[in-house]
């Protein structure tokens, strides 16, 4: 019985992890709902926040930069660095 349940956990534990993509939530693509929806400590209007900085200045160069955004401090980044990711962003060939 004990080895079912360690099985069990194990797939679940396994389940949410690919639940996340792997790699997390991209903060260069993902939209306000979507960091909202998986970011700790971000709610709705901190998450416009880091949609709008974006715009503003360009993709993301690194996880770190979000302390740049009004609202996210340190400790957000680091309750949530195991989610999120910063793609590299080509420049467009228009």
């Amino acid at each position: 019985m004990r080895s079912i349940l360690l099985s069990l956990s194990l797939l679940a534990g396994l389940w949410s992890g690919m639940a996340l993509g792997g790699g997390g939530v991209d903060i260069n693509t993902a939209s306000a709902e979507e960091l909202a929806e998986a970011l700790q400590g971000v709610g709705p209007s901190k998450a416009e926040a880091i949609v709008a900085y974006r715009k503003q200045n360009g993709p993301f160069r690194s996880v770190d930069e979000l302390v740049e955004v009004k609202g996210i401090g340190e400790a957000t980044i680091e309750a949530n660095r195991d989610r999120l990711t910063a793609s590299e962003m080509l420049p467009s060939s228009d």
